[in-house]
């Protein structure tokens, strides 16, 4: 099937779910790397409690503030 086909398909809303070779599927830029970065003792307790009051993990709280601030640029 040509990716216009395709395209038409999906925005018909039809299940376009058998078209895909899941095994196959890729999300681009998603590459995870690690990074380690040293925080003062406050900023940290900042953290925690923010991520608290949001319910998320501090890792969530920092990967959508620091996404945030890129996708603003």
């Amino acid at each position: 099937m040509k990716a216009s086909e395709f395209d038409k398909r999906f925005d018909a809303g039809e299940d376009i779910g058998a078209e895909i070779d899941w095994g196959k599927a890729q999300r681009p830029n998603l590459e995870v790397r690690r990074v380690n970065v040293d925080f003062p003792a406050w900023v940290v307790d900042g953290l925690d409690r923010e991520s608290q009051r949001l319910g998320i993990t501090r890792q969530a709280l920092i990967k959508v503030w620091i996404a945030d601030k890129l996708g603003a640029h």
